[in-house]
């Protein structure tokens, strides 16, 4: 078996120990020793999955892809402290009106990655949850029209161009 996409691999490696250590919170030697295998396991196989060997003919490296998306990241806990807040004063303040609603919007976004990453994202917003996406039709339900509108405006949209380099606006 070979292995062409040697940087792929070991970035999906180093993303994937670094999620291990993290979550498992043990830093033992067999613990580690583990880890460290699973990750390799997993990178040698899966590694396309994330990131996908574009060779020199890619707009932009994967190594800021990785750097954008770790900056993205820190924006995303923003947004999903900023929802919580929202969610919770409209369960414990009667006069917040919860009002569900399915919004569907048309997302311009092409590689498959950034499409999951941009649902994904989504659903871990507290008071959305995507629930399809069909010909890049995103369908999102939201607990309230506030939400809705917020979707609407793009800035998750934007922030997945950024990260993964792609212009289509």
């Amino acid at each position: 078996m070979k292995f062409k996409n040697s940087a792929g691999i070991f970035l999906t490696f180093a993303v994937l120990f670094g999620f291990w250590v993290v979550l498992s919170g043990h830093l033992d030697v067999i613990k580690l020793s583990m880890g460290i295998i699973c990750s390799i396991l997993v990178a040698l196989y899966s590694h396309d999955l994330l990131f996908k060997d574009t060779g020199s003919k890619g707009r932009i490296g994967r190594t800021r892809i990785f750097l954008r998306f770790i900056a993205y990241i820190f924006w995303l806990l923003i947004q999903i402290f900023i929802a919580n807040i929202d969610v919770a004063r409209r369960v414990l303040d009667p006069r917040m009106p919860i009002s569900p609603e399915i919004i569907k919007f048309k997302s311009e976004l092409k590689s498959d990655l950034a499409l999951t990453t941009l649902a994904t994202s989504i659903t871990l917003t507290p008071g959305t949850l995507t629930i399809d996406i069909i010909d890049g039709y995103f369908y999102i339900h939201c607990l309230s029209i506030e939400s809705g509108e917020q979707l609407l405006k793009g800035d998750f949209e934007r922030h997945m161009e950024h990260v993964f380099g792609e212009e289509v606006r």
